[in-house]
């Protein structure tokens, strides 16, 4: 039960600051914080927390939209 509510909080969390940001950087530093979050709180370490961080910043900067020049 308490993997479920750690789950469950870190996938909430995650998806609050999934779309912070306009630009890549943006976005690549809040999907960072969200990933170490994340994995601070599933791993309860420092690996888990910088695997996390690691996973997050690249998919946040991976879900960047493009924008079409004008």
């Amino acid at each position: 039960m308490k993997t479920l509510l750690k789950l469950s909080s870190a996938a909430a969390a995650v998806t609050l600051l999934a779309a912070c940001g306009t630009t890549v950087e943006q976005r690549a530093a809040t999907g960072a914080l969200a990933g170490a979050a994340a994995g601070q709180v599933i791993g309860g370490n420092t690996e888990a927390t910088v695997a996390g961080a690691v996973v997050g910043g690249v998919a946040g900067a991976a879900t960047t939209p493009r924008r079409r020049p004008r």
